[in-house]
């Protein structure tokens, strides 16, 4: 693997991040810059902090360290989006399914490659 964008949890996160930022901004306006903007931070920063983590693939507990809050990012964009529907700002209710479908397997994906990022880094250093 040459780069952080060959990995496909880097490819899922960014694609939901531009999707997720594209329907926050159809949400209604009061909550454009309240749960919209939390909601366009946790799910961007899933990618950004894969990018760091990978930038320090050398060190396993930076590693690591990354890959962990980038799956917390991605945990709390599930959050944020049950809190969208419960609260009925998001009411396409298909919509809300595919995001919150996409972003668990998202999560199990990030958390099957900490395990194995775990598993098989060969240096602690």
């Amino acid at each position: 693997m040459k780069s952080y964008r060959d990995l496909e949890i880097f490819q899922s996160a960014k694609k939901l991040a531009v999707e997720i930022h594209e329907m926050s901004l159809q949400l209604p306006k009061f909550e454009l810059y309240e749960e919209g903007s939390q909601i366009r931070r946790s799910s961007k920063s899933i990618g950004s902090n894969i990018v760091e983590g990978f930038a320090r693939r050398n060190y396993k507990s930076d590693f690591l360290r990354y890959i962990t809050i980038a799956w917390g990012e991605c945990d709390e964009t599930i959050f944020h989006l049950e809190m969208l529907f419960k609260t009925k700002s998001l009411i396409n209710e298909k919509q809300y399914g595919y995001f919150k479908t996409e972003y668990e397997k998202l999560s199990k994906m990030i958390n099957n490659f900490y395990q194995a990022v775990n598993k098989s880094h060969l240096s602690e250093k």
